[in-house]
């Protein structure tokens, strides 16, 4: 998460660009599109608020704690929706994800970075569910960007190629995060 300065502006860009191409998802006709790309506007841009690295800013010790506490309501928002949609079940472990960062990260030694600070079996759970994310996700993308090439498709909320690179994107972030962590 706050590793050397140039891969942490990388992941702080494409987290943020996530997030602002979800925002634009988020004018979709479909209640339940919009609905997913608030979660994962939050997401991107929760991700990359967290990937700044420290050598620009260091988040006082109470962010840490307001992390845990958004993404936890998060996690129940997600839990709650997922009655109605699978899809949602992702959402509440990238969301539990980013409240186990967060606790880390406040319990860490001056709050800031040092390897091997999570708990190994857990952060290796889930960096393997996001690593096979991603593969799953990479592999879903290939089939739907061929067809869609060929097909006109609605406003930028509503292109589903879009929304998957989107959701690849942020996974790779996710791995990358927890790889540091």
């Amino acid at each position: 998460m706050h590793g050397p300065a140039s891969p942490g502006w990388l992941l702080v860009a494409l987290c943020a660009a996530t997030g602002a191409y979800c925002l634009l998802r988020m004018r979709s006709s479909v209640e339940e599109q919009r609905r997913a790309a608030g979660g994962e506007a939050l997401m991107g841009f929760g991700m990359a608020a967290m990937a700044v690295p420290t050598t620009v800013f260091t988040p006082p010790a109470w962010a840490w704690p307001l992390y845990a506490a958004v993404f936890g309501a998060a996690a129940l928002r997600a839990l709650w929706s997922a009655r109605s949609s699978p899809h949602h079940l992702h959402h509440l472990v990238g969301a539990a994800a980013m409240v186990y960062m967060a606790v880390v990260m406040a319990a860490s030694p001056g709050a800031h970075h040092h390897g091997g600070a999570g708990v190994p079996p857990l952060t290796g759970v889930l960096l393997l569910y996001f690593t096979g994310y991603v593969l799953l996700s990479g592999a879903r993308l290939v089939p739907v960007a061929a067809a869609a090439a060929g097909a006109g498709t609605g406003g930028w909320g509503d292109r589903p190629e879009l929304a998957r690179a989107c959701r690849l994107s942020m996974g790779i972030g996710m791995v990358a995060m927890l790889l540091t962590l």
